[in-house]
């Protein structure tokens, strides 16, 4: 049993020289010098295989390591324009979030965490709850891990198993601290609507903690069983409606709702933004496709109203599709859509 020994004591110097909590560290240290008594024990192998696998999750969090914010608000602004138009509220309250970081930084204040408002988009599927909050991210320099709440209907799925069961891992938090590798990322709680009903009320419970600041900073992890301070993590959250979310956690967020686009902006979203981006991931040349502004109505509503924009991107998508076809089969090198062929281009 020399090998068992010097796996340990190979063990035992990884956690001596990982960037752990000193009461991690020395509870972990403790268990080591246990199971050292247990090398011709027939429980050695499995106790050894438990221990490594926490030790790889317990050494790969960041417990002290932080993202630098990137504070500059003229950035932050041209990147918020840069990928929606409108929702000039929004923008708002994230560059007055900012501004007040700028300024408890400079005074020398960084330490005293200012608790961001945890922001709720409402609105229908489409109207760009998600990819704002990538925004965001964007604009703070911060990484960003988004939770998936769908169908979720079992609080373990956020808060993790027990290492008493032979399967257990870390929950989707710990997770995503892992993904980002930071202590101050931005987490998405995506469509917290959408849990099941048999799990609703528990996970309502869990996410009661997460949106705290008075009990986040100790967030438990039941794999991990030791507190993890998440103060300094961005919590945004999306939902279609916030009927079925629970009093106490509408009580800890700041909902904004999400409003539908009319057809005007749909027109000028398709024209500055989704066009371009998906002639852009087609290859198609610049230049090769023009769509007349007559047709734009058309793409915008062929079939029915469309509250979000999903609609208007599967509609330029099957245009630059057609165009790219036509393209490569030698059909033309330039295409227009216009009111007389608009029908060959859009579904019917």
């Amino acid at each position: 049993m020399e090998s068992a020994a010097q796996e340990i004591k190979t063990l035992i110097e990884r956690i001596t020289k990982a960037d752990l909590p000193d009461r991690l560290r020395e509870l972990v240290l403790i268990r080591l010098n246990q199971l050292t008594k247990l090398t011709n024990s027939p429980s050695f192998l499995p106790e050894f295989d438990s221990i490594v696998r926490y030790i790889d999750w317990i050494t790969i969090l960041p417990w002290s390591k932080r993202t630098q914010d990137q504070l500059d608000l003229e950035n932050a602004k041209k990147i918020l324009e840069q990928h929606h138009y409108g929702l000039e509220d929004i923008k708002t309250r994230v560059l007055e979030y900012m501004s007040v970081m700028k300024l408890k930084l400079e005074k020398g204040e960084s330490k005293d965490i200012y608790r961001a408002p945890i922001l709720c988009f409402v609105g229908l599927v489409g109207t760009g709850k998600t990819t704002i909050a990538y925004s965001i991210a964007e604009a703070l320099g911060r990484p960003i891990a988004r939770i998936p709440f769908g169908g979720m209907g079992d609080p373990l799925d956020l808060r993790g198993q027990s290492r008493m069961h032979p399967e257990a891992e870390p929950g989707k938090v710990i997770k995503a601290l892992r993904d980002t590798q930071s202590k101050n990322p931005v987490i998405l709680l995506d469509e917290i609507d959408r849990v099941t009903e048999q799990g609703r009320s528990s996970i309502m419970g869990v996410l009661v903690e997460l949106l705290d600041p008075k009990q986040n900073y100790a967030y438990v992890d039941h794999y991990i069983d030791f507190p993890f301070d998440l103060s300094e993590t961005l919590f945004i959250a999306t939902a279609n409606n916030t009927t079925s979310i629970a009093t106490a956690v509408m009580d800890r967020l700041e909902p904004i709702s999400m409003p539908s686009y009319t057809d005007q902006e749909k027109i000028v979203i398709g024209q500055k933004y989704i066009l371009p981006a998906t002639m852009k991931a087609s290859g198609l040349p610049e230049g090769a496709l023009k769509i007349s502004d007559d047709v734009w109505a058309n793409i915008v509503r062929p079939l029915g109203y469309d509250g979000g924009i999903r609609t208007l991107e599967r509609n330029i998508d099957g245009v630059v599709r057609k165009v790219a076809r036509m393209l490569v089969e030698g059909k033309a090198k330039e295409v227009s859509v216009t009111p007389e062929n608009v029908k060959t281009f859009l579904p019917q």
